[in-house]
């Protein structure tokens, strides 16, 4: 969920380690890590639940170049990935088993399995807002109100269902925006407020360090609040996978930190 094309080698790298350590116990996890279409197997007639109902197109009948994450996720080959609650909460979850979940405590916003977002706006001068230590929200309705929010996606639990959910906690809703529109993605969220096509977004806090490291509009960005600290993407495998391997993978992972 983190695979930014200047992360590649990072990211080689962790599936290096975690597939070393799978194999190491017995699984057959594959040398690389798919990235488009072309690279998940096909599955004839489309990708059916336990019931066979299609859920997902053939892999084999899209773009090739791209990626469609919910055919991914919902793969019958699926060994490991990462999904976010926003799609787990909406029906992922009865087609995957979960593995664990990432560790957020190098991130300004995560503690342990907890991560919260960023709410960014157009950088003023002023000092960027620091995350609560005890991860409650800070949500700044005076400087949002009126505003054109922006967000990555409509399932995105770091984008907009967290901060909806916060919203109304303090009986407010998306409605105190004078916009609403979807980016396709974190990055591109922040670059829309640093070109003035919108006035705040919700970046994960992971998301919000990669952007501070490879980002330049990141820099005409600052963050103004905090969504509350929830947990983390989690990694998830079919649920079809073998219950000693799922045992084993979690293992791998727990041990990986």
């Amino acid at each position: 969920m983190y695979d930014w094309s200047e992360m590649r080698d990072e990211i080689d790298a962790q599936w290096a380690r975690l597939r070393d350590a799978f194999r190491q116990k017995g699984i057959d996890a594959p040398q690389t890590i798919a990235r488009v279409n072309a690279d998940l197997r096909p599955v004839e007639g489309g990708i059916r639940d336990a019931a066979g109902k299609v859920i997902a197109p053939d892999p084999a009948t899209l773009p090739p170049d791209e990626l469609d994450f919910h055919g991914l996720w919902l793969h019958p080959a699926l060994l490991f990935a990462q999904t976010c609650w926003g799609p787990m909460e909406i029906g992922l979850s009865e087609h995957v088993q979960v593995i664990g979940q990432p560790n957020y405590d190098a991130f300004e916003g995560g503690q342990g399995e907890l991560y919260s977002s960023a709410i960014v706006m157009r950088a003023d001068g002023a000092p960027s807002a620091r995350s609560p230590d005890d991860g409650s929200p800070l949500v700044p309705l005076d400087l949002l109100r009126g505003m054109r929010f922006t967000f990555n996606n409509s399932d995105s639990m770091s984008g907009l269902v967290g901060l909806t959910r916060d919203l109304e906690a303090m009986g407010e809703s998306l409605d105190m925006f004078s916009e609403r529109s979807e980016s396709g993605g974190h990055r591109a969220s922040i670059v829309a407020i640093a070109e003035g096509r919108a006035d705040v977004a919700a970046i994960d806090c992971l998301s919000w360090a990669l952007a501070q490291r490879f980002e330049p509009a990141a820099r005409q960005v600052k963050v103004v609040g905090w969504t509350r600290r929830r947990k983390g993407l989690p990694f998830i495998t079919a649920r079809t996978t073998p219950e000693k391997i799922v045992a084993a993978m979690r293992e791998a992972v727990a041990a990986a930190g």
